[in-house]
């Protein structure tokens, strides 16, 4: 404990003395909880984190000892020796990094003249010097009128552990200072070398080109300014689709890519593209989030080229939602107006349309049974998604319904699934005479229908109600409805017909040639096999 009356200065003073016997006796836990401190005391002295990086170095702790040394060098950007022994640590520790991944790599170390000794405790503590106090005496020169206005002040301890008035400009620069000192390690796969909470050393270490005379204008950030010539829009492109990027997202394993570009490639494989690290967790838990600090980086420094991406984007989107020219559709199986149909989705193509479809906000694409020489059917149904589950391999089960029936007038193909550009059925009106006899037929063929789902046996009735549900009720305007009454595409789905007969049925724009063939189906079911 030190007197109330005593200075933060010399206190530290004192502590700093302490600190040097303690590391002599290798008292080195000792050295430390003194060198802190010091530190809370002049938080803004670079001897007094010198100190404290000589004592953790002392008991080998690398990753805290570079830290206190780079703090040391954006204090005072002259301070070469520190960054010799910075560059020391640096070189260590990826050494240790090459020799786990199975390389040889040696880097050199800082280039500095033969006349900057290591600066030591002891020759650093031979010159303290503080600065003045708030109330304007010199630090540890005593003002109490008591001892005198003119106390014994020791000269040579006064200001070493504090830097000069001008160093509060100095706090505010970036540690480049200290990075651009030091060489340039590139294809270094980034690993943690410590617990969440250590400090990381940087991965790749950029070194600024020196200045031209025919140097461009500025960019100016805060305080800090970047000449325009050192900015590229090819620096920032995604490796993947080659384009600046859009939306970015980072890997837990440290690259950076488009967020729709990887989660194409997501839907292959679920490793890095570029490292090949397994993301399969990743992909589990959804966590894109966008990497707001490379965001802030191309608004600042590359906003026209960010504007033509964006406007690139949206036409891509204006484009894929577009449910005329060109229809996502999926191959799978029979749909029908108003009837659920549940999709188990795992095919690459078919992930990336449905994640479109969600991303366009149109939420439909179109559903066509296989061809053998089109490749799709020329007849289809519209279906619109209401919710998609995901899984953590990627695989989703998407809950949809009919919309609208279709029909194909070209075919065509997108990023690896088929489109087609379609136009949209409708059945035809009737009046008059046509439409008592249309309704007349409409509710014989109705209880027709009720007749025979009633005679079902109850394990199969029990089969069609969990997955279509119960039959709907009848319709009193067949007409009001664009695809016609929602019971007959329920009794559709049910029958036991083949897909090229509900296809003929789901191509009719007839509602009496469609109740009709519902009719003929039904008879055909409900007849008495021959004994």
């Amino acid at each position: 404990m030190f007197p109330i009356w005593m200075k933060a200065s010399s206190i530290a003073s004192l502590l700093a003395q302490r600190a040097e016997l303690h590391m002599d006796m290798k008292n080195f836990n000792q050295a430390i909880q003194d060198a802190d401190s010091i530190c809370r005391l002049l938080p803004a002295s670079p001897k007094a984190h010198y100190i404290r990086a000589k004592a953790l170095c002392s008991v080998g702790r690398r990753e805290e000892t570079l830290q206190e040394y780079f703090i040391c060098v954006a204090l005072k950007p002259d301070w070469t020796s520190v960054k010799s022994e910075a560059q020391k640590i640096l070189s260590e520790m990826f050494s240790s990094i090459f020799q786990n991944d199975g390389l040889v790599t040696r880097l050199h170390p800082l280039q500095t003249s033969s006349s900057s000794p290591r600066i030591k405790p002891s020759s650093l503590l031979s010159s303290l010097h503080f600065p003045p106090t708030r109330d304007g005496a010199r630090a540890g020169c005593s003002k109490d009128p008591a001892l005198g206005s003119n106390k014994a002040c020791d000269s040579s301890s006064s200001s070493s552990l504090n830097q000069p008035e001008s160093s509060s400009i100095e706090e505010s620069k970036s540690l480049a200072a200290v990075l651009s000192s030091l060489p340039v390690v590139s294809g270094v796969k980034r690993k943690c070398l410590a617990d969440d909470g250590a400090f990381l050393p940087p991965s790749k270490i950029l070194k600024a080109d020196p200045p031209s005379s025919s140097q461009a204008t500025p960019v100016q950030y805060g305080t800090r300014t970047v000449p325009s010539h050192l900015l590229d829009s090819a620096d920032m492109e995604c490796s993947l689709c080659m384009r600046l990027f859009y939306e970015p997202v980072t890997t837990p394993c440290g690259h950076t890519f488009c967020l729709k570009c990887l989660e194409r490639c997501l839907d292959h494989n679920p490793n890095c593209p570029l490292c090949k690290e397994n993301l399969s967790e990743y992909l589990a838990t959804r966590g894109f989030k966008k990497t707001f600090l490379m965001e802030e980086v191309l608004q600042l420094y590359l906003r026209e080229e960010l504007e033509e991406r964006r406007k690139v984007h949206e036409e891509e989107m204006k484009e894929l939602s577009n449910l005329n020219q060109e229809v996502p559709i999926f191959v799978c199986t029979m749909a029908f107006p108003t009837i659920p149909c549940p999709l188990h989705v795992f095919e690459p193509r078919y992930r990336l349309m449905i994640r479109r479809a969600m991303e366009t906000g149109t939420k439909q694409f179109g559903m066509c049974i296989s061809d053998e020489l089109k490749g799709f059917a020329d007849y289809g149904c519209m279906l619109e998604v209401k919710d998609v589950k995901f899984f953590p391999d990627g695989r989703s089960v998407v809950d949809t319904v009919g919309m609208a029936r279709f029909k194909v007038l070209s075919h065509g193909q997108r990023d690896g699934y088929n489109t087609a550009k379609i136009e949209y059925l409708e059945d035809k009106k009737v009046e008059g005479e046509e439409l008592s006899e249309l309704l007349k037929l409409h509710d014989s063929v109705y209880d027709q229908a009720t007749a025979w789902f009633t005679s079902l046996k109850d394990n199969m009735k029990s089969q069609i109600l969990s997955h279509f549900g119960h039959l709907p009720a009848k319709d009193p305007n067949p007409q009001g409805n664009l695809s016609g009454p929602a019971w007959c595409w329920w009794l559709l789905a049910v029958l036991p017909l083949e897909n090229k007969a509900q296809l003929t049925i789901l191509a009719m724009t007839s509602l009496k040639d469609r109740l009709l063939a519902i009719r003929r189906v039904l008879i055909f079911v409900t007849r008495k096999r021959p004994r």
